[in-house]
């Protein structure tokens, strides 16, 4: 995880992700499963293997 302001930060998502996705749907699908790590995070986009989140404070 990077934070990149003061309430944004980029969290690095793992191969496995994009690996399974046959689709953008399952993708989007795979990414939010694995973002129920991150309670606070919510997910703005996908970007280069990371999810830029806004933080919830």
């Amino acid at each position: 995880m990077q934070m990149i302001g003061n309430n944004i930060a980029k969290v690095r998502l793992p191969n496995w992700i994009f690996e399974q996705a046959q689709d953008k749907e399952q993708l989007k699908q795979l990414v939010l499963q694995y973002m129920q790590r991150y309670p606070n995070y919510t997910v703005k986009q996908v970007k280069n293997k990371f999810a830029i989140c806004e933080i919830a404070r």
